[in-house]
């Protein structure tokens, strides 16, 4: 229990923190939204890399040299674990915007540093709102954002991966750009197993080679969620052997 307590502590200091520097960083955004947005990532990325560092996380990162550094990109993810995210967050290269369930826009502090980062919050129950956010998400890599989703919709335990939602690679088939297939290997075994214990662990993170749609066969299109999650099946078994 001392891991969680000392993630606990630390993510509350965070929020009282947060206070001023919500300040600072709308006064940034003001004259400069893509500064902003830099900054705030930065901020959270800290914070994610201590809560990690608390919890006894330790990270094997495979694969960042695939991650085109001059173009903004839709990472799409296996999810097992509230511990996901910043283990993600905390070795991604670019600015990125992360896809959330809207009920996590109803949460003090956290929703604030998630709308600076440009996150996404996704209905889930409303199809109408779904496409809404899926037109925002174009719209960020347009802008030059990169977008981090994970298609099963929900955190899986199970051995197989649940089947993705192809209305999340609407965002690459409309913008053209690159698919990052992105496998998380033994992120619940730091919390979810154990809940609500917080055990060190090792965990994995392997970034796969960018996937253009425009050097896709019709069937491999059509069949677009199938083939990535397919490629992410095949990085979590490769490297079951590093955990």
């Amino acid at each position: 229990m001392l891991r969680l307590l000392l993630a606990g502590t630390f993510l509350i200091l965070f929020f009282i923190i947060s206070i001023p520097i919500f300040l600072i960083e709308y006064i940034i955004g003001r004259f400069d939204h893509r500064t902003m947005v830099a900054s705030s990532q930065a901020i959270v990325v800290g914070a994610f890399r201590i809560i990690l560092f608390l919890s006894g996380v330790r990270r094997t990162v495979i694969g960042r040299e695939n991650i085109p550094k001059n173009e903004a990109v839709l990472y799409i993810s296996n999810h097992r674990s509230y511990f996901d995210i910043p283990v993600a967050y905390s070795s991604v290269p670019t600015l990125t915007s992360f896809m959330a369930k809207k009920e996590i826009a109803k949460i003090p502090f956290l929703s604030h540093w998630m709308r600076f980062l440009q996150c996404l919050f996704l209905d889930r129950e409303d199809i109408k709102q779904g496409l809404k956010t899926v037109l925002k998400g174009i719209d960020l890599v347009k802008a030059g954002y990169s977008v981090f989703i994970s298609p099963e919709g929900t955190r899986n335990h199970g051995k197989e991966m649940l089947p993705f939602k192809e209305g999340s690679f609407k965002i690459a088939e409309k913008t053209g750009c690159a698919i990052i297939p992105v496998a998380l290997l033994n992120t619940d075994e730091a919390f979810e197993n154990h809940a609500p214990r917080i055990r060190a662990t090792h965990v994995v993170i392997e970034y796969g080679e960018p996937i253009y749609p425009k050097d896709l066969s019709k069937e491999q299109l059509k069949f677009l969620g199938s083939h990535v999650q397919g490629i992410i099946r095949d990085m979590l078994i490769k490297n079951e052997a590093l955990v």
